[in-house]
């Protein structure tokens, strides 16, 4: 989901273990990349500066960090996350009443309410993209793509790749069995989609772990086909590198939703989190999203400023097949299919 310029493995390495210092009433927990200022143009021009950010390679990590003891005010997650934060009692609910852009929100991307008997809302929704099959056109035939079996294809042993991201591989995996929505899979359809990934695993290069390694895979020949959030095909066609990027396939197609949450007892200023929050679904961050290949929640905004050609350009245009939409699970799914993925990648 996020994006990169190209990095050394090593300057990577620090880059997700440090923090990037600037306003210290607020400490942001994301990805790298995030930090990008024009995102939250509207909280630098009241505060003179960025909030801190600290940087986190995958949920489950900044998860357990938290629960460890690790403190901070917001974090920018994704909705497959979230019923697993909540349930753990180390998020609160936003009020609403304090986001004047919450009704211009796309409520598509909010998912299953996780507080449905309450009405308590843990999750805004601020940005969205697919993931897809990013491959190089000067190697690979449109139609050895149109299927997502291409990564069980013989002919790419060794030469394809998906990320170490548990909701991007079975995103994948369940719609490459014929599941198109993954809040209410049977056992059949889990082991379905178990069995695909193992057979999957015999093909893989490598699992990528941002979209940095992904370009530099693919930008050397070493990966010929991806599994590839949407970012990585602006990002490649700009650099002049070969790549295409099919969202549709005779499966379907995924659809990624991330968001902001509320950390409890957060170190920092409350009234900071909210201004963040508010400055992230302004409609001053929608362009400077869709310029690095992120949807903007802001419904209202995005449809004011993005004409279509700026959202096929970002890989964001219209899907006309099946969708599977990474929406809230239970966290007893994810555990479930973070535990096999963990068994897959060992080679078991």
């Amino acid at each position: 989901m996020k994006h990169f310029s190209l990095l050394g493995a090593a300057s990577l390495i620090a880059l997700a273990s440090a923090a990037s210092a600037a306003d210290g009433d607020l400490l942001v927990f994301d990805y790298p990349g995030f930090e990008d200022a024009s995102f939250h143009a509207d909280y630098v021009t009241k505060y003179g500066d960025d909030p801190t950010f600290s940087f986190f390679s995958d949920e489950e990590e900044a998860f357990q960090k938290i629960r460890s003891g690790f403190r901070v005010d917001v974090a920018h997650i994704c909705a497959g996350s979230v019923l697993k934060w909540a349930e753990s009692g180390i998020i609160e609910p936003w009020d609403t009443s304090k986001i004047p852009e919450f009704g211009n929100i796309d409520h598509n991307l909010t998912g299953t309410d996780i507080g449905a008997t309450t009405g308590d809302v843990y999750f805004i929704p601020t940005d969205f993209g697919s993931t897809a099959v990013a491959y190089n056109p000067d190697e690979v035939p449109a139609e050895d793509v149109a299927s997502l079996n291409v990564f069980l294809n013989p002919k790419y042993a060794g030469r394809v790749t998906i990320p170490d991201n548990v909701d991007d591989a079975f995103a994948l995996a369940y719609l490459a069995t014929g599941v198109d929505n993954w809040t209410n899979v049977t056992d059949d359809q889990f082991n379905a989609a178990v069995d695909w990934l193992r057979e999957a695993h015999q093909n893989m290069r490598t699992y990528w772990t941002d979209p940095a390694e992904l370009a530099q895979l693919m930008s050397t020949g070493e990966v010929l086909v991806g599994w590839a959030w949407n970012e990585t095909y602006p990002t490649m066609v700009e650099e002049g590198r070969p790549i295409a990027f099919q969202r549709e396939t005779v499966e379907g197609s995924s659809v990624w939703m991330c968001g902001l949450v509320d950390l409890k007892d957060g170190p920092g200023s409350e009234e900071k989190v909210y201004d963040y929050l508010n400055a992230f679904l302004a409609p001053s961050s929608t362009m400077p999203l869709i310029d690095q290949g992120y949807g903007h929640a802001n419904q209202v905004a995005l449809n004011a400023q993005v004409s279509q050609d700026d959202l096929d350009a970002a890989g964001l245009g219209v899907i006309n097949v099946p969708v599977l939409a990474q929406l809230p699970i239970t966290n007893a799914q994810r555990e479930k299919q973070a535990e096999a993925f963990e068994l897959i990648k060992a080679g078991f």
